[in-house]
């Protein structure tokens, strides 16, 4: 135990510190310390335990479910949000997916981004605009060619992301499924499409929808579909999900069929290298996609629901 002349001056200096929120040079200037003195006393404040930290965690935060997601399913970060049992989360993901990547991005970031996903139109629509220079690329990981009523909606999540992130979009000019094995390859060949698919192994940041075998409003309406059957097919080989419109089974592996060659999009190999992989999802349609994805390591960071990471982690 320290002598009571130390005691008194570790207490007088922590009161200093967290009470009237001086700062250790100015500390160190008032009882004529140096400011190493000041900051290892300050730490022993809190091994003689006259410091103890206590966070408060406010209503709506559950870092208890993140630490969770992240040590199960060895996830660099995860981010839950509050909503109300029964409701489609996807605003309340939105609003926290915009939050994250305002406060993540890094200079000459590369974003690789999917069409057609309503929880990624709800987090552009709830994102600030970066104002500082950022030299960041947005770039279409799968095809946002499709219906015209709703291809609107896949232009506005790439163009709109890039204006926001005050950088250059790069539209993959095809859409997400062809019709043929044979429709693909002649898509494939054009340079255009070329250009955007060779830069899928630079991208730095991906953000991507996880989605259940059957496909959501938003996807139906844009015409990048499977067929009633060929879905049923994709059922009985064990899929329960879909990344970039890549199937996968519930342990996370992937679905192989002649399907997977009529999509124009990132495989879930090269998502697997992306440095920050980020699935935002949630709502109890998906729980079983979601640990497939996050089970096979398609996504390392994760944006959910409170409802949808307690059932994530239930034995």
């Amino acid at each position: 135990m320290a002598r009571i002349d130390e005691l008194r001056l570790m207490t007088k200096v922590a009161r200093l510190y967290y009470e009237r929120n001086l700062n250790q040079s100015a500390i160190a200037a008032q009882l004529e310390l140096s400011q190493a003195t000041v900051s290892r006393l300050l730490n022993r404040a809190k091994n003689e335990k006259i410091v103890r930290t206590i966070i408060s965690v406010p209503p709506g935060a559950y870092p208890d479910l993140e630490e969770g997601l992240q040590t199960s399913y060895g996830l660099k970060d995860a981010v839950v949000v509050d909503c109300v049992d029964g409701d489609d989360p996807l605003r309340e993901i939105g609003a926290a997916a915009a939050y994250y990547l305002e406060t993540t991005l890094n200079q000459r970031e590369v974003i690789g981004i999917s069409s057609w996903s309503g929880t990624l139109l709800a987090m552009v629509d709830a994102m600030h605009p970066v104002t500082r220079e950022t030299g960041a690329q947005v770039i279409q990981v799968l095809g946002g060619v499709g219906n015209p009523g709703a291809e609107v909606h896949a232009a506005r999540l790439t163009g709109r992301l890039a204006t926001l992130v005050n950088g250059r979009a790069k539209f993959l000019p095809a859409p997400g499924v062809v019709g043929s094995v044979d429709s693909a390859r002649v898509m494939l060949d054009d340079k255009f499409t070329q250009e955007v698919l060779n830069l899928f192994e630079s991208v730095t940041l991906g953000l991507v929808g996880i989605g259940a075998v059957e496909p959501s409003a938003l996807l139906a309406s844009s015409g990048n579909i499977f067929s009633p059957e060929e879905l049923d097919m994709l059922r009985e080989q064990g899929a329960v999900g879909d990344v970039c419109l890549r199937f996968f089974d519930s342990e996370g592996a992937p679905v192989l069929s002649s399907l997977n060659d009529r999509v124009i999009g990132m495989s879930l190999a090269q998502l697997q290298q992306v440095k920050r992989a980020v699935g935002i999802a949630g709502g109890p349609r998906k729980i079983r996609a979601i640990r497939g994805a996050l089970k096979g390591k398609f996504v390392n960071v994760l944006i959910t629901d409170r409802f949808t990471a307690e059932k994530l982690l239930a034995k």
